[in-house]
């Protein structure tokens, strides 16, 4: 007897990417360690701009968009992850600004039904020379406003 894969919920926007939860990410109480979360969601991100051509290759000249730097970061935990396996992380953007951006995340269930984990955060581009905050290029941005949720 097989079991009948349960579809998963559409999404109206954003992206949901796989991510693997190892046995050594778990903490003394058998939870996923609080700051795992935060790494899990970093890797979906990376994964989801390396698609697009955006990657850090060892040289901070020539990173372009992949100069960036956390401004903030908020997280806000629902639901215990209590073993290793694949689950998934949402990611979307709520804004996207000249210099900035500010993207949303769930931590999720593999597919995307159970929330355990959510938030948003901040990141500021950086021209490589000055350490300023620096225009995101237009391939960036193209790619960024199809990420954008919806107002409302």
């Amino acid at each position: 007897m097989t079991a009948e894969a349960v579809p998963a919920p559409a999404l109206s926007y954003g992206r949901l990417l796989p991510v693997s939860v190892h046995f050594d990410d778990l903490d003394a109480l058998g939870m996923l360690h609080n700051a795992r979360y935060p790494l899990l969601v970093e890797r979906a991100w990376t994964e989801l701009w390396q698609e697009h051509g955006v990657r850090f290759d060892g040289d901070w000249a020539t990173a372009g968009d992949a100069c960036n730097v956390v401004r903030d970061l908020r997280i806000g935990y629902e639901a215990p992850v209590t073993r290793s396996g694949t689950y998934a992380v949402h990611l979307w953007l709520e804004r996207l600004g000249t210099t900035g951006l500010t993207y949303g995340f769930r931590f999720c269930s593999r597919d995307g039904a159970l929330t355990y984990a959510q938030g948003t955060r901040v990141l500021v581009r950086l021209d490589a020379a000055t350490l300023r905050p620096a225009p995101w290029s237009e391939r960036f941005r193209a790619v960024g406003r199809e990420l954008l949720r919806p107002a409302g």
